[in-house]
């Protein structure tokens, strides 16, 4: 009796903690999904405008480079000790601020490739989602790699600025797309151990902030691939 009473528990438990994983999964692709609006409504008013000649004429676009890069440090350490909703307004107003960053591609590049390499990375990116939440096989190797390169990446294209070299801008730019597709895998792969972990353990808290962090990990995962797509699939304007 004890032990079929064991077993049902166990059951039960585990049903609890499915149904609480798919809920939270749902969570940071809303939030994420929201940001990407932010984001993408931002970037076209801005790109638009004359708002893009202004900005990125002035030191305004230095003003909007350093609070990213800040953010981009800050955030995930800021979230520890906000509340969820005061987390949430900070992510939002984190997307944007990458919005008005990213609105001079509406200057470079045509709307119709945005689009469609828009709708390339959000299929691509679901795809490896899901290989990521369903794999059985362990990637944090290769995470751990990915995060590595994404240094690597930084350093080529501060190099690149100076050199100006097309075949170097190429391999960075495909390197970039492989780097953050990866990412992307790891990353849900990541969010769902880490849940299972923490779930077991009663840890409410950690689950309503962490979706926040999991949005913010998954919105730089897609952005980071779209713009090195864009290198490859964007028809310039000129």
């Amino acid at each position: 009796m004890a032990d079929f009473q064991t077993r049902t528990y166990g059951a039960s438990a585990g049903l609890a903690i499915d149904a609480g994983l798919r809920d939270y999964m749902n969570k940071i692709y809303g939030l994420m999904s929201v940001a990407m609006l932010v984001t993408g409504g931002v970037a076209w008013s801005v790109g638009t405008s004359q708002m893009v000649n202004i900005i990125m004429g002035s030191p305004l676009k230095w003003v909007v480079m350093i609070a990213i890069f800040v953010m981009s440090i800050a955030l995930p350490a800021m979230v520890n000790r906000m509340s969820v909703a005061a987390a949430q307004l900070a992510f939002y107003v984190y997307a944007a601020l990458f919005g008005v960053f990213m609105s001079v591609i509406f200057v470079v590049y045509t709307q119709t490739s945005i689009m469609e390499t828009f709708l390339v990375t959000a299929i691509a990116f679901a795809g490896l989602s899901i290989y990521g939440y369903t794999t059985k096989k362990d990637l944090s190797a290769m995470g751990s790699f990915m995060l590595m390169s994404v240094w690597g990446l930084i350093v080529a294209g501060i190099v690149n600025m100076f050199m100006q070299s097309s075949a170097l801008n190429f391999a960075i730019s495909a390197f970039g797309v492989i780097v953050f597709a990866g990412l992307t895998a790891w990353d849900t792969q990541k969010l769902k151990s880490d849940y299972i972990a923490h779930a077991r353990a009663g840890d409410e808290e950690w689950i309503g902030k962490s979706a926040v962090l999991g949005a913010l990990n998954l919105y730089l995962d897609f952005i980071n691939m779209f713009l090195y797509l864009l290198r490859f699939m964007g028809n310039n304007r000129n």
